[in-house]
Parts: structure tokens; sequence; C-alpha cells
């Protein structure tokens, strides 16, 4: 029940504006201890300036976030947290608290401090948004995918909690504006290149000018909550006013000097789609900092874990170790150079990531230097007759 005052007729009907906002029983089952004190529940679906839109059994409303704004910026209230409520009557009304989060897509931040942001929360697909208008930038895809796939890892960035039975957001990218590529076998290529560099992920092509595409992202979309991520220009927004059969979105045109755009969505909007399910759409992002995708970064890059595993040594760095098997790979073609070094590149800054916070690892990371710095001395000696 919402409302310890609200009769099983009135009750049902707040549960069917809700469920076209992903309302359920395990989130029926959260709320209920707030239930009893006449508090309402909503879904955010939009946070700016203190306060934040609240969609509640009784249509959208105006709240003030004083209450779900800690000073840790993982636990800041985000579009798509689902949030308790002050009452009608209330002036003026509170979103008191957050219900806890099934998933929540994270990034590292700018700050030095290596904190991380929650750009989406109780999300069930990740949708990498990548223009055709641009030559493709599959080391970016691999960026994106790393975030994604830790979050279907059940990861740092996409956090499940023990008891919700979920197994974390499914990545998908999409190549929009696919209608500016004319010659089916160059997109055949394409699309090729991005599934190489997208191990399991599945790849759709998409025109929301011809709607090529389209129904079959409706499709996946129409199931939970989604989230579209991608720089400027990916064409986010155009995306999201093609699901949603209106121009709800904002839509700027890109440069034709670079493809890129500028940032039309400036705040993240949480929309329901007429076909089912709820999409979030989100300004096009900048930077994409990684946040503890250690386990993603494995996942995008599958097959040089794979060669990994039949190195000499198990904690071979693949740099020049005798028995690498990953750098037999390299040198018999197997594996590409664009690929090992997007590999060695992501690693090493979640590395950095993880060490900022984590005093065990930056010891760690010191003695391994250390340990390099004796060996190489060795080295030269050796080189040099013993004379250092």
């Amino acid at each position: 029940m919402f409302n310890a005052s609200l009769n099983t007729s009135s009750a049902s009907d707040a549960q069917q504006v809700l469920a076209a906002y992903g309302w359920d029983e395990r989130w029926e089952a959260e709320f209920a201890p707030y239930a009893a004190q006449g508090l309402v529940p909503g879904r955010v679906v939009r946070v700016d300036r203190g306060q934040c839109d609240v969609a509640t059994p009784v249509g959208v409303i105006r709240a003030d976030t004083e209450f779900v704004v800690p000073r840790d910026p993982m636990k800041v209230v985000c579009t798509g947290d689902w949030v308790v409520v002050d009452p009608e009557g209330s002036d003026p009304r509170y979103a008191r608290s957050i219900l806890p989060r099934r998933t929540a897509f994270v990034r590292s931040t700018s700050s030095k401090r290596s904190e991380g942001q929650v750009l989406a929360t109780n999300i069930d697909h990740i949708v990498i948004c990548v223009s055709l208008a641009v030559e493709l930038d599959l080391g970016r895809i691999e960026r994106f995918l790393a975030l994604a796939m830790s979050s279907s890892s059940g990861g740092a960035l996409l956090r499940t909690s023990a008891d919700s039975g979920e197994s974390g957001a499914q990545p998908l990218v999409v190549l929009t504006k696919a209608d500016l590529v004319a010659d089916p076998v160059a997109l055949g290529h394409l699309v090729h290149d991005v599934e190489t560099t997208a191990p399991g992920v599945q790849v759709l092509t998409v025109s929301s000018h011809t709607g090529e595409g389209t129904d079959v992202l409706g499709a996946i979309v129409a199931d939970g909550t989604s989230v579209l991520l991608g720089v400027s220009g990916a064409g986010k927004s155009t995306l999201a006013n093609a699901l949603l059969g209106a121009d709800a979105m904002e839509v700027q045109a890109t440069r034709d000097t670079d493809g890129k755009g500028r940032h039309t969505t400036t705040t993240r909007n949480l929309l329901v789609l007429p076909g089912g399910g709820v999409l979030i759409d989100t300004p096009g992002l900048r930077g994409v900092g990684l946040f503890d995708a250690e386990a993603g970064v494995g996942q995008v890059f599958s097959e040089i874990e794979d060669y990994a595993a039949d190195c000499r040594f198990h904690d071979c760095a693949h740099e020049a170790e005798p028995g690498c098997a990953v750098l037999a790979a390299l040198e018999s073609g197997a594996l590409s150079e664009r690929r090992l070094e997007s590999y060695r590149k992501l690693l090493r800054e979640n590395q950095r990531i993880v060490a900022k916070t984590d005093a065990r690892l930056r010891s760690e990371i010191r003695r391994d230097w250390r340990l390099k710095l004796a060996e190489g001395r060795a080295n030269y000696s050796a080189k040099r007759g013993g004379r250092v």
C-alpha cells in the first residue's frame, strides 16, 4: 500500500500510475515502512537547482532535495531514484529518503579526489549511442563498454543490492545516423569493427530519420528502464524523440566540420515510453572516467584475458616477459597493437583511480615500481660487466 489512509481502490489506482514508471511488488515492499507514516512514493524524473520533479500517484510534483543530498556524492539523489516524499498539503514538500538502489551507473569525476558521479539509477539497459556521421572512435567505445560491463557484472559501477535478484544492466551499442552511410557493404564493415570491439554485446544500426532499427530498439527498451549514453552529437535526443513518437527533447544540428553537437540536453530526464518502458536521456559526456572498472575492462578485452591465462607467469605484465602468450598473439597477428594498447591504457587508468582511495593498493604499486627499478639497475650493471 502507498498510504495508510488510502482505500483498496485508490491504492490500486496509484499502483497502476506508478507501474508505468517501473513500480513493482519489490519496490512496494521497500516502501512499506514509510507507508505506515503516511508518506508517498515517487520516482525522480529530473533533478536541478536543489529540487527534483517526482512522479507520484497523483502526478508529477516538485520536491525539495535538502534531505537527500548528503556529503557522499555516491548517495546524492539522482534521476531514476525511487524516493519517499511528503504527502499532499505539505508546504514545502520534501524528498525525505531514497529507497535502496538496485543499480547505479557511476563514472569517475574530474575531481582530484577521484570521486564517483552517479549518472542514472535503477536501470536495466545501458544504450551506448555512437554516431556514424564521424569516424568511429573504437577506443572511446571500449571505454564506455568498460563502464557498462562493470555494471552488468555487478561490479563497482553498477551496484546491485544483495537481495535484489538482479543480474545487472545489459549494455547495447546503437550506431545512430545509419542513413548517412549509403553503402551497405561499408556499413557492414563498421558494424563488424564495433562487434569485434564489443564481444558479446548486441550492436544495432538505427536511423531516426528513416526509422531503420527503431522498432527493434523500441522492443528492447520496452522492458524496464534504459539510459542513453554518448558524447554530444551522438543523436541521443533525436533517438529519444523517435522512441517517444513526439518531439519531447530539444535537438540541435551538429557541426559539419567534426560532427559534434552542443549540449542540447542539460539535465538527465526520465521519460515514459508509449510502447512500455522508461528512458533516461542524458547530456553529452565530454569525459568518461573509469571508476573501479577492472571487471569491465576484463570483459571488453576478453580475448586478451584468455591469452593471458596461457602466460608462463601468473603475474605477467605482457611487456617483455618470456613465455608471454599475449605478446605471442601480438607477434602472430592474432591480436592488434591498437587493441593491446587500449587494454593497457584502461587498466593503468583504473589502477590510478582505485589507488587514490585504496592505501594497500598504493603500497603494492610502489613496491612493484621499486622491484622494477632494482631489476633495471641489475640489468644495466650486468651489461656493463658488473660496473655501476
